[in-house]
């Protein structure tokens, strides 16, 4: 029985209850029953499921509601509509065309309840020994208590595998233990637009980082393009705003598998789990904050035009920080902050910006080219200094939207030793030079003679002396050339 049907036979029968209740409540005097049942029957009554309509009823219908109800222990069951025998019970539908509809859904999901009863029809006039041809209403019926709903069609194999995983897995909603134990992180195209000083318009996209917890938004800033670079940006600020969180989880997209981004998470010691290939529900917390954002902040600036990227993030920080953060969250039934403020948190110190920095980038290693001290990164000769020289390869820390600088780090630990520039020869061009340090230290200066012969010649000239034997080789008289000349 579906719920509207429920809420129709309930309304009758709250009404009937109306009308007879002051009987029941007190009981008219012994011959006065008749004039009091016909006073309510020759009223009018609000109709109970169509608005603005009045229904009156017959004297002998409103009698036998009154002994229904006298003689019942629960009036209102006892005034209801009685169901019919058959129903919820399907008709026109035997085994054999139900097996049929099945295989035919099983075959084609994304087909609508409409087109799947045409083909149904259109399969029965080739096989007329199944019977007639259910109705539309009967194969929707059927269908929507199989749960056969329409599903669309995937277009690639991770939608199709996407797909199975749903069919063959419960979805559930969680949430974590502690506050900062998780966070989400997505990004977000804008329904308006924004143009900058050249007039140029774009889409914004906004970056969020959430706590599933506690449902604070920690950082929100709109860029104008989703890259990893923005991603850092953003989630460096989150971090300096509320500290290290436990574990973030994303989405898969290219921002957030960079190798900034993860070798960044790792070094900060924060697990980052990603959700799996065309599953967004998983990441289900920051798409229903997105409603929110659109719905209120974006919908309080349809007026502005035009909208400018500053404007946007401005309001933007101000609904989130004195709004969203503080009004009171369905879900929680507390604001976000209060959560934030009450419960166990699980979070950590943030580090200083430059550990930061250094920890969101790629680490490589370079070999040094020995001619002029330099290595290349991405096709930029970054020069190396001179004191380092004798190492043949360098570990390298550097950002791929950013090679002005490029950090030199211990090939162990990663500690940072020194920051590398990009060779400027313009500046070398100059002639000036620094001077070079030995690469060995000079020995002190040795009081004893300094022996001509070295210790190895020594031992080899007296073994051979030792042998006794000439040496083996005929000395030539060498003649002044000059005399000949």
């Amino acid at each position: 029985m579906s719920e509207e049907t429920k809420a129709t036979l309930k309304n009758w029968a709250h009404l009937r209850f109306s009308i007879i209740g002051p009987l029941l409540a007190s009981p008219p005097q012994r011959g006065e029953l008749q004039k009091e049942l016909e006073a309510l029957a020759a009223r009018s009554y609000a109709h109970p499921t169509r608005a603005g309509e009045s229904v009156r009823f017959a004297l002998s219908t409103i009698e036998r509601w009154y002994y229904q109800a006298q003689t019942s222990a629960d009036p209102i069951t006892a005034l209801s509509r009685r169901l019919r025998a058959d129903a919820g019970e399907r008709k026109a539908i035997g085994s054999k065309l139900l097996r049929v509809l099945c295989e035919q859904y099983n075959s084609f999901p994304s087909w609508s309840v409409k087109l799947h009863t045409d083909n149904l029809v259109a399969y029965l006039r080739e096989h007329p020994e199944l019977g007639d041809a259910p109705s539309y209403s009967s194969v929707r019926r059927l269908m929507k208590q199989k749960g056969w709903l329409k599903r669309p069609a995937p277009r690639t194999a991770g939608q199709r595998r996407a797909a199975e995983r749903r069919e063959s897995r419960e979805v559930r909603g969680y949430e974590a233990q502690y506050v900062h134990g998780l966070w989400h992180l997505d990004f977000h195209h804008c329904t308006r637009r924004v143009v900058d000083a050249k007039g140029v318009w774009h889409t914004p996209k906004a970056l969020c980082v959430l706590d599933d917890r506690s449902r604070l938004c920690c950082h929100i800033q709109w860029y104008l393009a989703e890259t990893a670079e923005n991603l850092i940006h953003g989630l460096i600020q989150a971090f300096q705003k509320r500290g290290l969180p436990r574990a973030l989880m994303s989405d898969n997209g290219p921002a957030m598998l960079a190798a900034e981004t993860e070798n960044g998470l790792l070094r900060l010691g924060v697990v980052h789990p990603t959700t799996l290939a065309y599953s967004p529900y998983q990441n289900g917390k920051q798409e229903a904050f997105w409603g929110q954002l659109e719905g209120r902040l974006i919908a309080m600036l349809k007026n502005v035009d035009p909208l400018n990227l500053e404007l946007l993030n401005r309001a933007t920080q101000a609904w989130a920080e004195l709004e969203y953060n503080r009004e009171v969250h369905s879900e929680i039934a507390t604001s976000p902050l209060e959560r934030l403020v009450h419960d166990k948190s699980v979070g950590r110190p943030c580090p200083d910006i430059g550990e930061l920095r250094l920890a969101f980038c790629v680490e490589e290693s370079r070999t040094q080219r020995r001619s002029d001290g330099t290595l290349t990164i991405k096709g930029v000769r970054f020069e190396v200094p001179s004191l380092m020289r004798h190492i043949e390869r360098l570990s390298i820390l550097y950002r791929t939207w950013d090679l002005s600088v490029a950090y030199v780090v211990g090939p162990k630990d990663s500690r940072l030793i020194t920051e590398i520039y990009p060779q400027d020869k313009t500046k070398n061009s100059s002639g000036t030079r620094r001077a070079v340090a030995p690469d060995a230290p000079s020995p002190p200066p040795d009081s004893r003679q300094t022996e001509v012969i070295p210790p190895l010649l020594r031992r080899l000239l007296a073994d051979y002396a030792a042998t006794g034997l000439p040496p083996a080789y005929i000395p030539k008289d060498e003649k002044d050339q000059s005399d000949d000349l």
